[in-house]
């Protein structure tokens, strides 16, 4: 079953509370806050890849470079960034290799390999995991992220990000990160919840750095 949707964030913050280590973390953070975007994922994925290794600011800076390209308005179709010279997008502030990984986005969407978002929602998250790591520049993280922000699905647990492990080391009190097969293995109690799980890990991880920099 594909187990989406914002109405479900309260069943899944009751049901996680009953379980370690989410009451405490869940009796501070409160409610369960994460958004929807309601993009294409086409769209998504090149807003991921121009996030990718930069500062938020600079990655918006470079997306609303290319929208500025766009006259008609909206966000450029794939049809028009395999249109453009290298230079335009260069001139946007991407990387060489951001420039190359937005391509074969383009390039895959315009060959029906990147989903739209109604046909997406009729795919499991493995399927869509295992068609879209076809592309340069994207891996499993990237998609997951596409899943849990873009698609809504409820269910996702990504073991390789830094933030959720290190949420569940300070939540247990741990001296060092789970493995990420160790944090899978953990996480399956957690189903089929874990992207709220991962969203209030996410939380215990932003309050430690809180912390600190009001130390600091």
């Amino acid at each position: 079953m594909l187990y989406t949707g914002l109405m479900s964030h309260a069943e899944a913050t009751k049901a996680l509370s009953r379980i370690t280590p989410f009451k405490p973390i869940i009796k501070q953070v409160g409610p369960c806050t994460l958004a929807q975007e309601k993009r294409e994922p086409y769209e998504a994925l090149v807003r991921a890849i121009a996030h990718q290794q930069v500062h938020g600011n600079a990655a918006r800076a470079m997306i609303n470079r290319l929208l500025a390209l766009h006259e008609p308005g909206g966000f450029p179709p794939a049809e028009f960034i395999l249109a453009l010279p290298a230079e335009a997008l260069r001139g946007c502030g991407f990387s060489a290799s951001k420039q190359a990984a937005i391509r074969d986005i383009a390039l895959k969407t315009s060959e029906g390999l990147v989903p739209t978002r109604r046909a997406a929602a009729r795919m499991s998250d493995d399927a869509l995991i295992e068609r879209l790591v076809q592309i340069r520049g994207v891996g499993r993280w990237t998609v997951e992220m596409l899943l849990m922000f873009t698609l809504g699905r409820m269910d996702v647990l990504p073991v390789d990000d830094f933030g959720v492990r290190e949420g569940y080391r300070l939540a247990m009190g741990l001296d060092a990160q789970p493995k990420p097969r160790e944090l899978a293995a953990i996480g399956a109690d957690w189903a089929p919840h874990r992207t709220v799980a991962s969203w209030y890990l996410w939380r215990r991880a932003d309050m430690n750095k809180a912390i600190k920099n009001s130390a600091g």
